[in-house]
C-alpha cells in the first residue's frame, strides 16, 4: 500500500519530467515529442484519493479518472493554457484547466475543475471544448452538449448540440443558449471563427442527421448569426467536403480555431474513414480565403497527423483528434489526443505550415491519377539529383 505522500511524489516527478523531441520521427513539417503532455497520471492525487487514513485506510481511489484528452488551447497571461476533457471512471466528462510556462511539458491542473453553469437539465455529458479569443473581447468555449434521445428506447441513443460559454479568465463562465441550426438536426465539433464576418459571428459546423452518422451532412459547414447570446444559423455553406475513398469519407469536422496567415485562414481539422478495424481518425489541414472564410483555397492531399505506435492504442483505438492549437509568435503548437486516452503536442512554425498547406499537391481522388502524380514527382526529383 502506498502512502498519500508517495502518490504526491510520483505526481511531482511526472510533471517535472522533461519532454524530448522524438528523434525517430521526421517529415520536415512538424516535430513530435516522446511523452504526452497530459495523461490521467497528471491528475492531482487529491482529485482521486482521500488523504485521510481514518476515512481511507487502504489509500484507494474514491473518484477515479479514466482519461485526459481533447483539449482547447490558448495563451493566457503568458502561459500555455489547456482546457482538457477529463473523463471519470464513471464515463462522464468535464473540463479542467492545465497551465505551463513551457509548451511541451510541465502542465499542472488548477486546483479544481471547471464548473459550468448547469442550465440544461437534460444534458448528461459535455466534452471537446474549442476556445476562441474573439475580436469582441470575450473568450468563447464551444463544446458538445450531449443528452439522451428521449424518443428512442435504445439506451445508447443520444442527441448532440453545440454548447456555448464565454469568459474573460477561464474562472468565471457565462453559459449562453445552445447553438440552433435550422436545417441540421444535430451538431458536433462546432468551432467559432475568431473574427466577425460581414459584421456577424461565424461558426464552423458539422451538420449531422443523428449522433453518430453524418447522413446528409456533406462536410464542414459554415454559418453566420447576428447574436451569439441567442445563436441561430439559418443557412450552412459547405467548406471542406467529405469524399469517397479519402481520409474524410465517413465524416470530418473542425478542429483547432482557424489561424490567420497572410495567405489565408489555415484550418487544422479531423477526418474519419471506415476500416475493417473500425473508424480511423486523422488530423488534416486546409486553407480558406481571408475575404471569405468559407471558401477553400488550398487542401493538401492526405493527412497531417496520423496515429503512430502507442498512439494507436487506447479506449477508442486508431484515433488522433485535435480541438486546440497555440500560436506563439511564429511558432505553432498543435495539441492532439490519441485514442481518446492522452494528449500530445506537435510543434512547427507558421512558415512551414503555410508551405505544407499551399505547396503540397491535392488528392487526385483516383489510384490511376495518384500513381501518375507520384511518378511525375519521382522523375522530377531524379532529374534534379542528376544535375
Amino acid at each position: 500500500m502506498r502512502t498519500y505522500r508517495e502518490l504526491e511524489a510520483r505526481y511531482e516527478y511526472l510533471t517535472a519530467t522533461p519532454n524530448l523531441v522524438d528523434e525517430h520521427f521526421y517529415n520536415g513539417i512538424y516535430e513530435r515529442y516522446v511523452n504526452p503532455v497530459l495523461t490521467r497520471d497528471h491528475i492531482p492525487p487529491f482529485w482521486m484519493y482521500d488523504p485521510n487514513p481514518k476515512t481511507n485506510p487502504h489509500m484507494m481511489q474514491r473518484l477515479g479518472v479514466n482519461a485526459v484528452f481533447n483539449s482547447g488551447a490558448l495563451l493566457l497571461d503568458g502561459k500555455y493554457t489547456l482546457v482538457a476533457r477529463v473523463e471519470g471512471s464513471d464515463r462522464k466528462s468535464f473540463f479542467a484547466v492545465a497551465q505551463s510556462d513551457r509548451p511541451t511539458e510541465g502542465f499542472r491542473f488548477w486546483d479544481e475543475p471547471v464548473m459550468l453553469p448547469d442550465t440544461c437539465p437534460e444534458e448528461t455529458n459535455v466534452y471537446d471544448m474549442r476556445l476562441t479569443r474573439h475580436e469582441d473581447g470575450w473568450i468563447y468555449g464551444v463544446f458538445c452538449s450531449e443528452s439522451k434521445d428521449a424518443g428512442n428506447p435504445d439506451l445508447s441513443a443520444a442527441v448532440a448540440a453545440a454548447g456555448i460559454v464565454r469568459t474573460r479568465d477561464l474562472k468565471t463562465w457565462e453559459r449562453l443558449p445552445n447553438l440552433v441550426t435550422l436545417h441540421s438536426p444535430q451538431q458536433r465539433n462546432v468551432c467559432l471563427h475568431p473574427a466577425f464576418v460581414e459584421g456577424k459571428y461565424a461558426f464552423y459546423t458539422r451538420p449531422m442527421d443523428d449522433f453518430i452518422e453524418t447522413g446528409s451532412g456533406g462536410g464542414i459547414g459554415f454559418g453566420l448569426c447576428d447574436d451569439i447570446t441567442h445563436a441561430v444559423i439559418d443557412e450552412e455553406r459547405m467548406t471542406s467536403l467529405r469524399r469517397y475513398h479519402t481520409i474524410t469519407e465517413a465524416k470530418n469536422g473542425a478542429g483547432a480555431v482557424p489561424i490567420r496567415t497572410d495567405r489565408g485562414w489555415i484550418h487544422i481539422a479531423h477526418g474519419v474513414r471506415n476500416t475493417a478495424a473500425g473508424l480511423r481518425y486523422v488530423v488534416y489541414a486546409f486553407a480558406t480565403a481571408l475575404d471569405d472564410p468559407a471558401r477553400v483555397i488550398a487542401q493538401p492531399g492526405g493527412f497531417l497527423i496520423g496515429p503512430r505506435g502507442g498512439e494507436r492504442v487506447g479506449d477508442v483505438s486508431n484515433v488522433v483528434f485535435t480541438n486546440g492549437a497555440i500560436v506563439d509568435g511564429k511558432k505553432l503548437y498543435i495539441y492532439y489526443a490519441s485514442s481518446d486516452t492522452r494528449l500530445h503536442v506537435a510543434a512547427t512554425d507558421l512558415d512551414r505550415l503555410c508551405d505544407y498547406v499551399f505547396n503540397t499537391p491535392e488528392d487526385p481522388l483516383r489510384s490511376a491519377d495518384c500513381v501518375r502524380q507520384r511518378v511525375a514527382f519521382i522523375r522530377q526529383n531524379k532529374a534534379f539529383l542528376k544535375r
